[in-house]
């Protein structure tokens, strides 16, 4: 059984915690040495370190430079931040609805420059005609027991995805061959998809690669995943949703995207794959 969103967050809290005794240990320091050093109690040190009380990023700061792993600063007060936020539960998040859940994270879109974006499941959705998108959302809704208000939230998803044609924004995606080929809605609803997919790949700031079956895979299919530049990769899982902002998870996700981009076709071989896909709804 999977550990649920709340346990996994914990157990984040309890890694950084050990990694902080592990800085302590290797300066060689007891608790109450870094407690000196830091300026507090050897208490709040215990209590830190066994993931009791959450350390703060001064905590976390003042911590590192007593133990002399300042260059350890910055990837641990990104994971502490994430910590709290890590799972975005889906159903609490549209618990009013999928619309809101769009419309929220407009301010992240408009602010990356360059998109990496990897999907195995669905087309991204960026990159969603209104009908597709209705008929995911709607799918979606009916699993969660959410309220169904697809219409509106393909409306919103569809005005997120103004990014596209506005601003500087770069976007990289990739397809698992399998996306082309999973029925979202009516075949109409697919050949529109499908189409669009087409069309998008003409835009000079769009890449767009499709990973072939037949790909000797040099890394297996993951769940989907957006990097938003090289702040906050996001990754999409049945139940909720995981933001990742430390360096060095934002740093795997790159690499994951690096070599899956070694093993997807673009250009003409993507476009036959995907004309494949329209040809084979008929």
């Amino acid at each position: 059984m999977s550990a649920s969103p709340s346990s996994s967050a914990q157990a984040a809290r309890e890694a950084i915690a050990t990694r902080l005794g592990g800085l302590r240990k290797d300066a060689e320091l007891t608790g109450h040495e870094l407690a000196l050093r830091c300026g507090w109690s050897p208490a709040k040190s215990s209590r830190i370190e066994r993931a009791k009380t959450p350390a703060s990023a001064a905590d976390i700061r003042a911590w590192c430079k007593a133990c002399g792993a300042e260059d350890q600063t910055d990837d641990l007060i990104a994971a502490n931040q994430q910590a709290d936020q890590m799972f975005v539960h889906w159903q609490k998040l549209h618990r009013h609805g999928m619309r809101r859940a769009q419309e929220e994270v407009v301010p992240l879109y408009q602010q990356t420059r360059h998109f990496r974006v990897y999907c195995s499941n669905v087309v991204p959705g960026m990159l969603q005609t209104k009908a597709y998108a209705t008929a995911l959302l709607s799918t979606i809704a009916a699993f969660q027991g959410t309220p169904d208000d697809s219409e509106t939230a393909a409306a919103s998803r569809i005005e997120r995805s103004r990014v596209l044609h506005e601003g500087d924004h770069r976007f990289a995606l990739l397809l698992e061959e399998t996306v082309l080929r999973y029925r979202i809605g009516d075949e109409a609803t697919m050949a529109g998809q499908l189409g669009y997919l087409l069309a998008v790949m003409a835009l000079p700031n769009v890449s767009l690669g499709v990973i072939p079956f037949t790909a000797q895979r040099r890394v297996w299919p993951l769940e989907a995943f957006y990097l938003f530049d090289n702040r906050q990769a996001s990754v999409e899982l049945l139940t909720a949703a995981v933001n990742a902002s430390a360096p060095s998870e934002v740093a795997t996700y790159s690499k994951a995207f690096s070599e899956l981009s070694k093993i997807a076709v673009h250009g003409a071989p993507a476009r036959a794959l995907i004309s494949e896909a329209i040809t084979s709804l008929g």
